[in-house]
C-alpha cells in the first residue's frame, strides 16, 4: 500500500519544478479529453488579496492553448452591467463544448469586497446569499462541471506578501488602495467568508479550500485536485512527420540590407 505519511518532513521532500512538469503533462491531457469529449469546466478562484490566485492560475494554463482553456478577470461593472440581472456579465463568459474557463475572482465578489465596502445594498447582499446556491445548481444541471477553490492565508503571510509587493518594483503594480483598505477590514472579510460558506457551500458544488501559505505547495495541490475531480483518460499521442522541404531552387532570397533588422544587444 502506498505510504499516506503527512508529516512535516515527509511533505517538505518534494522537487517542486519536477512535480509542476508532471502536473502540466496531466493537464496537457485533460485538456485533449476536455476536447474530444465536448466537456465544459468551469473553475472559480476565490481568496483574500495575495492569497496566491493568481500564481496559480498563471501555473494552471502554462501548457495549455489559451483556445481551450481560457481566463476570465472581470474589471469593475459599467453602468450598463449594473443594471443588469447579477449573474448576466459572468453567463456570457461560461464555456462553450470542449473548453475550460477559469475565473480569477468570480460572481463571489457580491459576497466579499462588494458586502464588506458597501458597494451593493444588503437587499442585493441577501439576495445572492438566496439565489448563488440555485444558479450553481442549474449549471451543474446543465451539464456544466463546476469546481471552487477558496485560497486561505493567515494574516501574518498576507502582511509579509504586501510588504513584498510595497518594495519590489515589479510587483508594486499589484497593490491597490483596496489592498489597504481590505488589510485595514480583515475581520470584516472574514465574517462574510464564513457566511458565504454557510449558505453556498452546498453537497452539489461545494468549496474546496487551499492552504496558501506556501505558494508552491498550493499550486501543486490545487491543479492535483483539479485532475482527481475530472475524469479524464489520457490521449494517444501520433507520432509526426515533418515534410521535406521543396525545392528552392527557383527562389532568389532579397539582399539582406533590404530588410530593417532590430540591433543585437544580446
Amino acid at each position: 500500500m502506498k505510504s499516506t505519511n503527512t508529516s512535516p518532513s515527509h511533505k517538505e521532500n518534494f522537487n517542486y519544478d519536477k512535480e509542476l512538469a508532471k502536473l502540466h503533462v496531466e493537464l496537457v491531457h485533460l485538456q485533449e479529453w476536455v476536447k474530444q469529449q465536448g466537456l465544459k469546466v468551469v473553475i472559480l478562484f476565490e481568496g483574500r488579496d495575495a492569497s496566491g490566485k493568481g500564481g496559480t492560475i498563471k501555473r494552471f494554463t502554462e501548457p495549455l492553448n489559451p483556445r481551450v482553456c481560457k481566463v476570465v478577470a472581470l474589471g469593475v461593472p459599467t453602468e450598463k452591467e449594473r443594471t443588469q440581472w447579477y449573474f448576466q456579465r459572468y453567463v456570457e463568459h461560461l464555456p462553450h463544448s470542449g473548453q475550460i474557463v477559469l475565473f480569477d475572482r468570480s460572481w463571489y465578489n457580491r459576497a466579499g469586497v462588494e458586502k464588506v465596502m458597501g458597494f451593493c445594498t444588503d437587499e442585493e447582499y441577501r439576495e445572492f446569499l438566496r439565489s448563488c446556491p440555485e444558479f450553481e445548481r442549474m449549471l451543474v444541471r446543465s451539464g456544466i462541471i463546476l469546481l471552487k477553490y477558496w485560497f486561505s492565508v493567515s494574516d501574518e503571510e498576507q502582511e509579509k506578501r504586501f510588504k513584498n509587493r510595497i518594495k519590489n518594483p515589479l510587483k508594486r503594480w499589484k497593490f491597490s488602495e483596496m489592498d489597504l483598505e481590505s488589510r485595514s477590514r480583515w475581520l470584516e472579510y472574514s465574517k462574510a467568508k464564513d457566511a458565504m460558506f454557510a449558505h453556498t457551500d452546498t453537497k452539489q458544488v461545494p468549496w474546496y479550500v487551499v492552504n496558501s501559505d506556501n505558494k508552491k505547495k498550493a499550486r501543486l495541490n490545487c491543479i492535483s485536485h483539479v485532475l482527481s475531480k475530472i475524469p479524464y483518460n489520457k490521449m494517444k499521442i501520433e507520432p509526426i512527420e515533418l515534410p521535406d522541404l521543396p525545392d528552392n531552387q527557383a527562389y532568389v532570397r532579397p539582399p539582406m540590407d533590404y530588410q530593417t533588422f532590430i540591433p543585437e544587444k544580446y
